[in-house]
């Protein structure tokens, strides 16, 4: 009979073999594992025509939601974005400094940056960092060779994709990317698929939240949807405050003090030039 039920194939649901031995570890003063902490979904995607990326817009310190709206897509060169993940101050900072040396460069040249160009500064910056640097990037643009789309992790590798998805939401994400992703997306579908891939994000990663930002890289032409959609909304209008009617705060006791009023009349001496 025992050797029957051990040979039983296991019943589904939830086990709670393990909750004895749990329970006797934390009486030991064993500590156990906390949640992750996690912030940050960024993807990106070529299409026919370019280089879409995107964007939650969830900025946190800690457990603490920091800013609801906040911008994840850095401007790089007109023809150049970059989406970053990580320590805030660092994905500014490192995109700000390479945004600036493809100025420099554009000057001295008079020609387009080219995504490549962009693509080693940022990787020989992070790698001279060894990590430090807390900037995972997504960098997507079209110069005169074509789209391209890369990512950058901080330590300095990269790769180069038709898609991608890097942040604590990239798993959602990356999901979404491998069951709908086909070659030669149109504009819309392009669009549409890198919303869903961050609501995705969104709706199944702590600290990914907010609304949805989408860039639009093609030849020539740059279009920054700022807030495409909101997800999010909010539930009440602050404007308008909130309205009780009387009686839903208990009075418990009321004092009245009156107040008389008193005027007094200085007196002042004229001024002598």
């Amino acid at each position: 009979m025992a050797k029957a039920l051990a040979d039983a194939p296991p019943k589904g649901g939830f086990s709670f073999d393990l909750c004895r031995r749990n329970d006797m570890l934390v009486k030991k003063g064993i500590q156990l594992p906390g949640f992750r902490k996690t912030g940050t979904t960024i993807v990106g995607l070529i299409f026919e025509d370019g280089v879409i990326l995107g964007a939650d817009t969830r900025a946190t310190e800690g457990p603490i939601v920091a800013d609801k709206n906040c911008e994840k897509i850095h401007y790089m060169a007109p023809n150049i974005y970059c989406c970053g993940a990580g320590t805030a101050a660092d994905t500014e900072a490192v995109t700000d400094m390479v945004s600036s040396q493809l100025q420099l460069h554009r000057y001295a040249t008079g020609r387009e940056s080219r995504v490549i160009t962009a693509l080693t500064l940022l990787k020989s910056h992070l790698f001279s960092y060894q990590g430090y640097v807390s900037a995972a990037l997504v960098l997507g643009g079209v110069d005169v060779t074509g789209p391209h789309l890369h990512t950058v992790y901080p330590h300095g590798s990269t790769d180069t994709l038709p898609f991608a998805t890097m942040g604590s939401g990239s798993l959602a994400a990356m999901s979404v990317f491998e069951s709908k992703y086909k070659e030669g997306l149109s504009r819309e579908e392009g669009i549409q698929l890198v919303s869903e891939a961050i609501c995705s994000g969104i709706f199944n990663d702590l600290g990914s939240g907010s609304n949805v930002d989408v860039c639009v890289i093609t030849k020539g032409k740059t279009d920054y949807l700022r807030n495409h959609q909101l997800p999010n909304p909010r539930t009440y209008i602050s404007s308008r405050g909130y309205s009780f009617a009387k009686g839903h705060t208990e009075v418990l006791s009321t004092k009245i003090i009156p107040l008389k009023a008193k005027a007094e009349v200085a007196v002042v001496d004229a001024m002598e030039e």
